[in-house]
C-alpha cells in the first residue's frame, strides 16, 4: 500500500498549481514517512521543470501563427504580457532575477510553484542552468515549508 501511496505523491507533485504543495499533505495524511514523502514531492515536482522551460515559448510562438482565433488571440497575450512582465521584473530586480525566481517558487502559496516559475523564465528567456538550479532551491525551501506545516510545527511555535 505505501508503494502506491507513494505512486500518488509522484503524481500529485507534477500536476500545475497543486504540485508539491498538495502533494506532501496528502502524503503524510496517508502515512507516507515525511522524508520519503519530501524526496518523492520534490522530484516529481521537478520532473515537468526542463520540458516546461523548452518547450512553453515554442509552443507559444507556434499557437501565435495558428488558424484559430482564440488559440492566435491567447498565446499573443501570453507572450506580450510575459513580455512586459518579464522587462518589468528584470529591471525592478536587475542582477537579483534568480533570486526573486526562488523566493517566487519557494514560498508556497497557490500559483507560485515550479510550473509558474519556470514558465515565466521561459518567457524571459533567463539561462536555463541558473533557472534551474533557483528552481530546485525553491522547491526545496517550499517543501520544508510544507513539511514543517504538515508536521505541525507551526502550531507549536505559536503555542496551539
Amino acid at each position: 500500500m505505501i508503494i502506491l501511496h507513494c505512486l500518488l505523491v509522484f503524481l500529485v507533485s507534477m500536476v500545475p498549481v497543486i504540485e508539491l504543495r498538495g502533494a506532501i499533505p496528502i502524503g503524510v495524511g496517508l502515512g507516507v514517512p515525511e522524508p520519503l514523502a519530501l524526496l518523492i514531492a520534490v522530484i516529481g515536482n521537478m520532473i515537468p521543470v526542463p520540458f516546461i522551460y523548452k518547450f512553453s515559448r515554442k509552443l507559444l510562438t507556434l499557437g501565435q501563427e495558428s488558424k484559430f482565433k482564440l488559440i492566435k488571440k491567447f498565446c499573443d497575450f501570453c507572450m506580450k504580457k510575459g513580455d512586459r512582465a518579464g522587462k518589468k521584473l528584470q529591471k525592478k530586480t536587475g542582477d537579483s532575477v534568480y533570486l526573486a525566481l526562488f523566493l517566487f517558487v519557494g514560498i508556497p502559496i497557490p500559483g507560485t510553484g515550479a510550473w509558474t516559475g519556470t514558465l515565466a523564465a521561459s518567457l524571459l528567456d533567463l539561462d536555463y542552468k541558473k533557472t534551474v538550479k533557483s528552481i530546485i532551491c525553491g522547491v526545496l525551501l517550499a517543501g520544508a515549508i510544507m513539511l514543517a506545516l504538515s508536521f505541525g510545527i507551526f502550531n507549536v511555535i505559536l503555542g496551539k
